[in-house]
């Protein structure tokens, strides 16, 4: 049994189709941090919409299962850096300034997915993430992508053309 998840101690109101807790069509990835204190692990069972070729795993699920999963451990790691307990105010958000994924191997549906996640080098406005997907103990793909601490308000008004 895990405890409360970063996604619902951090955001519980989040929308994100991959990871947000309130969104009713999403995935729900829910991250912890692994008892090693160094990487944040997620489990997923790809749903049979999901496959890419003949009992493969869709290769942009693949990506999205990465790009969520680092968001939240580098979210996870500033929370630490500045030795606060996910969801205490004021909120960290990131997003993704550059996702990378190397695939590995084919991954294979019907077998559970875990995503092993760790900062690599200073956590920064700009952090490394480095995300092994697992398919059993198989590593089946890599991710090294950066994510960026941002006011999400300001981005959001940005997007829009609007004033922050």
């Amino acid at each position: 049994m895990h405890p409360t998840s970063l996604q619902d101690t951090t955001a519980p109101e989040g929308v994100c189709f991959g990871c947000g807790s309130s969104n009713h069509h999403g995935l729900h990835i829910k991250s912890h941090w692994h008892e090693d204190g160094v990487h944040v692990v997620a489990e997923h069972l790809p749903d049979a919409k999901y496959c890419g070729w003949p009992d493969l795993v869709y290769g942009g699920l693949i990506a999205m299962l990465v790009d969520c999963h680092s968001n939240w451990t580098a979210m996870a790691y500033h929370y630490r850096n500045e030795q606060r307990e996910p969801g205490s105010l004021p909120r960290i958000d990131c997003v993704t300034g550059n996702l990378g994924i190397k695939f590995i191997k084919p991954t294979p549906m019907g077998v559970p997915l875990t995503l092993r996640a760790r900062v690599e080098g200073e956590v920064g406005r700009k952090s490394q993430v480095i995300c092994e997907v697992y398919a059993g103990d198989v590593l089946t793909a890599i991710g090294d992508s950066v994510f960026v601490r941002v006011d999400t308000s300001q981005l959001a008004a940005a997007a829009h053309g609007r004033d922050a």
